[in-house]
């Protein structure tokens, strides 16, 4: 109850013998729960949104391909598919792993496939969503 009123909702219980017991959650329109993945890069947690992961594995670093100067690929079942790493995307300095091999997270929006290259798998949660526009300036690449 406290947790829900620390979000700006209510907790009602409403009994009647003979009836039951309701318990009415509500929560504010600004927030919303949803299942998510929690991966670690460096020291930072991030949440995937758990309906765009397609799958999770590790990869030889060697299957990952440069293209030009920067741009990189990875071949899974036969799809290439682009490779982000999110440590350089947020700046974040990547955790010493084992070496050789890299954690993949596979996500999809909008109909295309992306590698996302991550440190570690952290479990999945149930999280709440908060619009942070605002209260704090627009940040490239998170929502």
């Amino acid at each position: 109850r406290k947790n829900i009123a620390a979000l700006g909702g209510s907790v009602e219980l409403d009994s009647a013998e003979g009836y039951g017991t309701r318990v009415s959650v509500r929560l504010p329109l600004t927030l919303a729960i949803m299942d998510g993945m929690s991966i670690g890069v460096g020291a930072e947690t991030y949440i995937l949104p758990l309906g765009s992961v397609i799958e999770s594995f590790q990869v030889d670093s060697n299957t990952i391909q440069t293209i030009g100067s920067t741009g990189r690929v990875v071949r899974v079942r036969e799809e290439y598919m682009p490779v982000v790493a999110l440590a350089e995307v947020f700046t974040v300095p990547r955790q010493p792993g084992a070496s050789g091999s890299e954690i993949m997270v596979i996500v999809e929006a909008e109909g295309a496939r992306t590698a996302l290259l991550v440190d570690e798998l952290l479990g999945q949660h149930q999280v709440v969503v908060k619009n942070l526009e605002a209260n704090y300036r627009r940040v490239p690449g998170v929502s």
